[in-house]
């Protein structure tokens, strides 16, 4: 097995029996905001070759540092087999299709598949609704010569689920940031250093758990960090260490890894991996002494990768949509109608958000359900424990767009401000990931689970069947999150299964669906 880094969570896995490309990334991403770090632009043309005609195409998930629709439109064959996630909506697959690919293998959470010739391959979803209801994914692969996991920046709930395969040999995982937090957050200088410090000592343990979890007999750090040249955002750039950024390169997490006597492989953009017999040929695309000073003269390496990007930096800005006259008529008729469909998250929330979008102030008014103009000198006049200060021409731009998670389209690109009262509110967030009928529907649903659980007794009819509302697993509300497929119930918030003749559960052993035939006739199972 050979793998090839692609840069951030891109690598190109080749078997005997076939060839996986994951998520290749390669047009900035969030506005322009992140790129590819170390520079992913001057890879080989054998290797860009390589990629183009892949077997396989794998997307762990929607963010746009993965999801990369504009080099996909241009580089991937239409035909090309791409292996989905079961995520519970059908989202990538619907933007995939947009796109022209026509050919999907829809794979179950967990559930081993074999390619032909003994290539196999098992994607675990996690549908958290932190993540967005498109979800995130992991990726395993294997050929009967190694065993490869590819991570990205999926967290895994049940950490030995992955390992459960067999021995892995190569391990693939996120260690760096992927967010805004707590950069974009009005704090002291002081308290900042203390937030972003703790942020990424937590990023490092977490990535740490999952190391112990797999036991590898190698990791790569990658899907991050992300780099800034956008001269706004150069500042978050972790070059000496002291900067207040969450970012830190890979040599400090290697440096971690090898204090708890594991082996840690860099890899930058074209790097090979040979995987043969537990063994690893590790070949860089530079010498060992151009590889190094990457990272030990990391300033020079930014300035060279800007003035390379600054044109398309400039095009990038040019793009941004001007101000519209109804700019609040067209976000009230949008959001008012979700926030009717969420009363469960909106009372979490319990509190007013305020926008203020360039010289247009709105208000969220989460426990009212509306959305209004905030009251003249809003800032000491409205009551809010919530506050966004976002450029107008983002604004207007993922408004034209009808953008349905802002988590992506938006705050990821760092480029605005926030505040709160108190302590983090998942449901803020959760409501900006979801701005659409489907997406709202299923964060409520997500919310009602968590604060207000459906009675256990109460029952729902899918179809021809009768059935207990909550999933036996989670308790997700099946009449949101159940679909019967042929003679399956699929709880779709986490992919279970149960046999609707049965209501034995096809996932594990230790559940059961209570379930009866709509018109009383007698079940199979009794």
């Amino acid at each position: 097995m050979l793998a090839t880094s692609l840069g951030h969570a891109g690598i190109l896995i080749e078997t005997e029996h076939g060839s996986i490309v994951c998520d290749p990334w390669f047009t900035p991403a969030f506005f322009g905001s992140w790129f590819v770090f170390p520079r992913n632009d001057q890879l080989s043309a054998d290797l860009l070759h390589r990629v183009e005609h892949a077997d396989y195409l794998y997307i762990s998930h929607l963010h746009s540092d993965h999801l990369d629709e504009t080099w996909l439109a241009g580089h991937i064959r239409r035909d090309i087999t791409v292996l989905v996630p079961g995520y519970p909506t059908r989202e990538l697959e619907r933007r995939l299709r947009a796109l022209g690919f026509t050919t999907f293998i829809r794979t179950n959470d967990g559930e081993e598949i074999d390619l032909g010739g003994g290539l196999r391959v098992a994607i675990h979803v996690e549908t958290s609704i932190t993540d967005g209801p498109g979800g995130d994914s992991a990726l395993v692969v294997s050929d009967g010569t190694a065993r490869l996991v590819n991570q990205n920046d999926c967290r895994t709930s049940d950490l030995g689920a992955l390992r459960d395969h067999g021995p892995v040999d190569l391990h693939w995982l996120q260690y760096s940031g992927a967010i805004w937090y707590p950069m974009v957050y009005e704090e002291t200088p002081e308290r900042m250093r203390e937030l972003v410090d703790a942020k990424v000592d937590s990023q490092f343990t977490r990535a740490l758990k999952y190391v112990e979890a797999l036991d590898a007999k190698a990791v790569v750090p990658s899907a991050g960090p992300p780099c800034f040249l956008d001269p706004e955002l150069f500042h978050l750039n972790r070059i000496t260490g002291d900067e207040l950024t969450i970012f830190p390169d890979q040599p400090p997490f290697i440096e971690r890894l090898a204090a708890q006597a594991r082996t840690g492989i860099l890899a930058i953009p074209g790097t090979t991996i040979d995987v043969a017999s537990g063994t690893f040929a590790v070949t860089h695309p530079l010498s060992d002494a151009e590889v190094e000073a990457i990272f030990t003269d990391k300033s020079d390496h930014l300035r060279r990768y800007q003035a390379d990007w600054t044109p398309w930096l400039e095009a990038e800005h040019a793009r941004w949509h001007e101000p519209t006259p109804d700019l609040f008529e067209v976000i009230k008729a949008w959001w008012e109608p979700l926030l009717a469909l969420a009363p469960t998250l909106c009372s979490a929330v319990g509190a007013n958000c305020l926008l203020r979008i360039g010289d247009l102030e709105l208000v969220i008014d989460f426990p009212a359900g509306i959305v209004r103009r905030a009251l003249p000198d809003a800032v000491d006049a409205e009551e809010h424990s919530f506050r966004f200060d976002i450029p107008r021409n983002l604004v207007e731009t993922v408004v034209a767009d009808r953008a349905v998670d802002w988590s992506n389209a938006l705050f990821l690109s760092c480029r605005f401000r926030a505040w709160r009262a108190g302590s983090f509110n998942e449901y803020v967030y959760n409501f900006f990931k979801s701005l659409s009928v489907e997406r709202m529907r299923r964060a409520e649903s997500e919310a009602r689970r968590k604060l207000d659980p459906p009675d256990a007794h109460e029952e729902i009819q899918i179809g021809d069947y009768v059935m207990e509302r909550a999933c036996p697993h989670r308790q997700a509300d099946l009449s949101v999150f159940g679909e019967i497929d042929g003679d399956v119930l699929v709880c779709t918030l986490h992919g279970w299964r149960f046999d609707l003749e049965t209501g034995r559960c096809l996932t594990a052993d230790d559940r059961k669906l209570r379930v009866r035939r709509a018109d009383g006739q007698p079940l199979t199972g009794g």
